[in-house]
């Protein structure tokens, strides 16, 4: 598996059907960039300036909304993730 380095988190993004407003499902050239991801590796935190260091506030399997254009997309062993440092999380899905 990937193991993320400092404040890094590797995610698998969670796709969403989108349709129209008339019900039209949308093919996939059509569709934005999904924004929804679910946590599968942490890194081990920030490192201050003082070189304390601070875990993250997202933990494996967290459900998280990110920001629209962040990270680098990542194809490993078949599957894609998408690594993104902790400040382009924008929320914890509960």
């Amino acid at each position: 598996m990937l193991r993320p380095l400092g404040d890094r988190i590797v995610i698998e993004l969670i796709e969403v059907e989108e349709k129209s407003a008339f019900g039209i499902v949308l093919p996939d050239s059509a569709k934005e960039k999904p924004q929804e991801g679910k946590v599968v590796a942490v890194g081990t935190g920030r490192v201050l300036e003082n070189g304390q260091r601070v875990e993250l506030d997202v933990k494996v399997d967290d459900r998280i909304i990110f920001s629209k254009y962040s990270g680098t997309e990542v194809k490993y062993e078949g599957n894609e993730y998408l690594i993104l440092r902790e400040n382009d999380i924008l929320a914890i899905i509960e």
